[in-house]
């Protein structure tokens, strides 16, 4: 009876250690569905003046041909979820420092970070608050762990995605009066919540998008390629650093990042962000930001994947949990919206 004993005793400790050493294993990594990007040629650019003085928005012109290949990219901006988890595997240590609206100067520098629950109400919000480093730091982690050759798309995929084969201001036409359909973006909700938090009177697009600042990702219509938050939600980080006009620009859809602009280690932001007002929501509108810049006025990335990094076997549209997840999340908060 003894021996009996002793060995259900190790049979049990055995079990418990399989179990424990099970739970402490690392999950995979979070793929989100993918769409895939024809390849095309489009006219990227505008004639359309810099916005403000320039050095916040660099040139959208001059306009010109550009020859993009296949490939994919997110259908969603990168989530909480999937940054949360690449910090956890990693220990990474992102941006400390995050620019963020502010009652008494109206935007300041704070230590708080891309986790502080204003930044990242739920886990299928897209993550803000990283810096360029940050969204680099997270494809190569998530390539490293995948064998996949995910990265952030060039500034000329981003457009051309963006503009889903139209020629227009916004991918919904010339006059922004669907944008709410299709932005989360400086509207009504959003003024009313800057004048209660911040005391701030803001000037915006006279529509309602529903969400006062971040929403979940997907709420809004998706444009011609099945993408959605192109334009709001959170400016996206892309590949390409700073120059002031698109002169001497690749042809090829390829990233910018040689002869920087000489002010400083800037990266391009495309799309803007809730905050964005309607100029700033145009295919062509570009923003900048340091590269160890964070900000909660909005700036976080999507991710891109080349063509032929995997086959069809190995290479899911995203992972089944997390799109079982964030149709759950949408859901939610699409109660109080009806």
């Amino acid at each position: 009876m003894n021996y009996l004993k002793h060995g259900l005793l190790c049979l049990a400790s055995a079990l418990l250690g399989s179990v424990q050493a099970a739970s402490a294993a690392p999950q995979p990594p979070i793929l989100p569905p993918m769409a895939s990007m024809p390849a095309g040629v489009f006219i990227m650019g505008s004639t359309e003046p810099p916005i403000g003085d320039g050095s916040h928005n660099p040139a959208e012109g001059p306009p010109r041909s550009v020859r993009v290949a296949a490939f994919r990219l997110a259908k969603y901006e990168t989530t909480v979820a999937q940054f949360r988890q690449f910090v956890a595997a990693t220990g990474y240590r992102a941006a400390g420092e995050c620019w963020e609206f502010d009652r008494n100067d109206g935007i300041a520098l704070k230590e708080t970070g891309w986790d502080a629950p204003a930044h990242a109400p739920t886990n299928y919000h897209p993550v803000m608050c990283v810096s360029w480093n940050d969204a680099h730091a997270y494809v190569q982690w998530l390539s490293q762990q995948t064998g996949r050759a995910f990265r952030l798309p060039s500034e000329a995929e981003w457009e051309y995605a963006a503009r889903a084969g139209t020629t227009t201001k916004y991918p919904s036409g010339d006059v922004p009066d669907q944008l709410c359909v299709y932005a989360n973006m400086k509207d009504r909700s959003f003024k009313s919540a800057a004048r209660r938090d911040f005391g701030l009177d803001m000037l915006v697009t006279d529509c309602d998008d529903g969400a006062e600042y971040t929403a979940v990702v997907g709420m809004y219509a998706s444009n011609g390629h099945g993408l959605h938050d192109m334009m709001g939600n959170v400016a996206e980080w892309v590949a390409d650093c700073q120059h002031p006009d698109y002169r001497g620009a690749p042809a090829d859809g390829t990233a910018w990042s040689q002869g920087c602009e000489a002010e400083g280690d800037y990266f391009i932001t495309r799309g803007g962000s809730y905050s964005a007002s309607r100029q700033v929501l145009r295919s062509a509108a570009r923003g900048h930001g340091g590269r160890g810049n964070a900000s909660s006025l909005g700036e976080g990335f999507r991710i891109a994947e080349d063509v032929g990094s995997c086959t069809a076997s190995t290479c899911a549209d995203g992972d089944a949990a997390f799109v079982a997840a964030l149709a759950a999340a949408q859901q939610a908060a699409r109660r109080p919206r009806n």
